[in-house]
Parts: structure tokens; sequence; C-alpha cells
């Protein structure tokens, strides 16, 4: 059962999933992101598994500015689990200032790898734009300051001798919002770091002439891990009749020490025993894979998320 709770769930962006029960004992806060991109919809499917399966649970969905947000409010015990990008992830564990991070985030701890994020720089017909370096004297958005993807924005233009100086006019707004201004034809270009199918990104395409913009695989050798070559398929979008190559990066499920072990486990056991539920909210769930899950982890895995695995042979 799905259901709003006033004006003030509304204001905090969230969305709350209560289990039959009489008595809510286990809060679980999905931290997800803005409304347009993958991770809300995929947390609003792990908050219905969630509310459904763990006894006397109460969940909640919260939109968030996505991946720094998300670790920092776990950081602070104010979220159960929430996604977040492999680099963001690293980043915060070892403290980097620059991109948000004033000191390490030392409660972060994983529960699974899951799908990967890919950079989608989709640019108006009319800019001429067709390669990360011909951003240069556009206008474009890289996303909520100091989010996932605008970091993602800004270690991507300095692999490349760019910075944002180098563009004509900066804008830090999300998804949907960047796409209403380039409807306007009030921006040039936005970069969006997202799982395939983004509903911002095939909004747009359905309804203006869109060049896919690509980014050189080298890029992702500077940039090292989490980073990696990858190509988002022809036909991804409306009127996009080629591949695109361009970068992936992994996103992480992330809890804290601050929730026991068995709400964990439960949470990664659910997780994987309900993927089909995941693929029925977005297809960019289709990438999950268990074998994957361990793979590769900036930060300690939760001892709830280790017994799971253990249990799948995978430990």
């Amino acid at each position: 059962m799905i259901r709003t709770f006033g004006l003030g769930a509304l204001i905090a962006g969230s969305l709350a999933v209560t289990a039959p029960a009489a008595m809510a004992t286990e809060f679980v806060n999905v931290l997800t992101g803005g409304t347009s991109g993958v991770y809300y919809p995929l947390g609003v499917a792990m908050a219905d598994i969630y509310a459904k399966n763990i006894p006397d649970a109460r969940t909640q969905v919260q939109s968030t500015k996505a991946s720094v947000e998300n670790l920092n409010l776990l950081q602070q015990g104010r979220g159960e689990i929430g996604f977040a990008l492999g680099d963001s992830v690293k980043d915060a564990y070892e403290g980097n200032a620059d991109v948000g991070f004033s000191k390490p985030l030392d409660k972060l701890r994983a529960i699974a790898a899951i799908y990967p994020n890919y950079i989608q720089i989709a640019a108006s017909a009319d800019a001429g734009v067709t390669t990360v370096t011909e951003l240069a004297g556009k206008s474009v958005s890289v996303g909520a300051a100091k989010s996932g993807t605008e970091v993602n924005a800004r270690k991507i233009l300095g692999a490349l001798g760019m910075t944002y100086d180098d563009l004509g006019k900066v804008e830090y707004l999300p998804f949907a919002e960047s796409v209403e201004l380039m409807k306007n034809r009030q921006l040039d270009a936005t970069l969006q770091s997202s799982g395939l199918g983004s509903a911002a990104l095939k909004d747009l395409s359905s309804t203006q002439d869109v060049t896919y913009v690509s980014i050189p695989a080298d890029v992702a050798d500077t940039l090292g891990a989490p980073y990696a070559a990858g190509v988002i398929p022809a036909g991804t979008y409306p009127g996009q009749d080629a591949d695109i190559p361009t970068l992936a990066i992994t996103n992480i499920l992330v809890t804290s020490t601050d929730v026991s072990d068995e709400l964990a486990y439960q949470m990664t056991k659910l997780l994987f025993e309900n993927l089909d539920q995941l693929k029925a909210a977005h297809a960019a769930a289709g990438a999950i894979d268990i074998k994957d899950a361990i793979k590769n982890s900036p930060i300690p895995m939760h001892p709830g998320a280790e017994k799971y695995y253990k249990e799948q042979g995978l430990l």
C-alpha cells in the first residue's frame, strides 16, 4: 500500500510505504535521487518490497540530489539504504572535500554493487555538438551542484584538460529541469549520469531533435576505476540511430554501521529475491547480477550483507 503523508511529506520529497501491520517498529528510509531519474522508481520498488516482507516495517522513499547528499545523510543516520555512484562512494569514504565531503564518512558500508550509470550528454541538434570537447562555449547543465552527476562532469572535463570556464554557461540543475530548459531553447546540452532509458531523456528526444554526444574511451583510462568505457546502444532513445561511445560507472547500494546486521541482511536478501519487481520498475535493473554485487567495492561490506553472500557461496 502506497500513500503520501500530507504537505510535510510532499515538501520533503518523500513517499511513504507502510506494511499492513498495525505497529511499525522497523523504519527504513530509502534515499534515491530526482523523480525523473532511475534511482527514484527503483527506490519506490525497494520500499514496497521491504514494507511487505520485513516484519513491522515502515518504509519511506526520499527524493534527494542523489549520490553526495545520500552518502552524507547515511553518515548522519538519516537513512538506512541509499543509491550512490561508485566514484562518489570512494570520495566520501576518503573525505574528498572538493566534491562535498568535508571529512571521511567512516560509517558507510556496502550492500551491493548494482547496475552501471552511463554518462549521457544530450545536445540540441542546432548546437552542432557531437563529441564532448565541442561543448566548449556552449551552455550546459551539469546536474545539481555537488551531485554525483556534477562530480562526474567535472572529472570528465578535467581528464580532457577542460574546466567549467571553457563552457559558455553552466547550469546546476536536476535532470527534468535541464530538459525543460532545452525544450525552451535556453540550454544547448544536458549531461546526465543515469541508467539507460532515462525518463527525462526519453521525454526530450521525443519532443525535439537531439544529438547524443560521444566521450572517447581513453578518458576512462585517464580517470581509472570505477570509470570504464561504455556504449549507449542505438535505439535507447527516440531518433538515436547509432551506438554512442561514453563512460560507465557502477552504482552501489550503501548503508551505514548504524543499521543492524539483521536489517542489512534482510535488505540484501530481499533485493536479490525480487529482481523481477525491480526490473518492472525500471529496465536498468536488468543489469543487476548477484555475481557482480561484491566486486570492487571502495568501502567495506556490511556484516549483514556479508552473511547473505556467504549463504550464496560468494564469500
